[in-house]
């Protein structure tokens, strides 16, 4: 991947869980949010709100923003639950970086940001009495 001085790249960091879909856009150093949006903002239900409707909702409205700033290429970082959670992200993660896609921003660097216990604390106990 060249990079170019000509255009300017942001960082899309995508935290998909089961419950909700938070995207927020930053400037490369992760220090200046440009936009941000979760699920809420875009559907009515709670339970829709990781749907990938609702992430294709978000992206595009996020869409404007970024471009409005003169951003034309994104890097995303994708983020599961995590911990002692599910490490696997939720229905909106894909459809957010398909949607950013399609938007017309070019997509460099697709990585995995899910933390991963170095054994911290207890796992919590399962469901059903297992």
């Amino acid at each position: 991947m060249a990079e170019d001085n000509d255009e300017k790249w942001g960082i899309a960091h995508v935290h998909a869980s089961f419950n909700n879909t938070i995207i927020t856009v930053t400037d490369l150093t992760g220090a200046e949010t440009i936009a941000k949006s979760s699920g809420g903002t875009a559907v009515k239900q709670n339970r829709d709100e990781a749907s990938p409707y609702a992430a294709m909702q978000m992206a595009e409205s996020i869409a404007d923003e970024i471009r409005a700033s003169g951003i034309e290429g994104l890097h995303v970082r994708v983020r599961g639950p995590g911990g002692n959670l599910q490490k696997n992200p939720g229905p909106g993660a894909q459809a957010t970086i398909r949607a950013l896609a399609r938007a017309g921003f070019e997509i460099g660097r697709i990585e995995d940001v899910t933390p991963i216990p170095h054994d911290g604390s207890r796992a919590p106990k399962g469901k059903g009495g297992y």
